[in-house]
């Protein structure tokens, strides 16, 4: 291989070396700093339906601070959590398959455990969050 040949083999993986970090650190995420990643750019930071995607979208985005006392001051976690995991359809997240943030939310059918305890911490990071932020 010559120079140029090695000097971008270096280049590729230098520019790919924090990609991988950070996909590994991912299950490590507190749940707000998911909910920044995935989730602040329709909702917006304060999780108030203001993110500076939202106005873009041609639905309301809902407000998340609000959820428990829309509902009568209870907190829908299973259904959340099937929200976010792509087993309850929200049209503008996309399909179980193809939701807005991808594949990190969900598992496929037959995944390892390793793969599920991974999924479901960033979903419970993510619940406890949410919670957290109700007024």
């Amino acid at each position: 291989m010559n120079r140029i040949g090695v000097f971008l083999a270096l280049l590729t993986t230098a520019a790919l070396w924090p990609l991988s970090i950070n996909a590994q650190a991912f299950g490590e995420y507190s749940g707000e700093e998911t909910f920044l990643r995935y989730c602040a750019a329709c909702h917006g930071e304060k999780a108030r339906g203001d993110g500076p995607v939202a106005s873009a979208v041609p639905i309301t985005v809902p407000d998340l601070t609000l959820i428990r006392r829309r509902l009568g001051d209870k907190f829908p976690e299973e259904t959340l959590r099937k929200i976010i995991d792509g087993r309850n359809v929200v049209i503008y997240h996309g399909t179980r398959y193809m939701p807005v943030w991808g594949y990190e939310f969900w598992v496929e059918e037959g995944a390892d455990e390793e793969a599920k305890a991974r999924v479901e911490i960033i979903i419970a990071n993510l619940i406890e969050y949410i919670t957290s932020i109700q007024r």
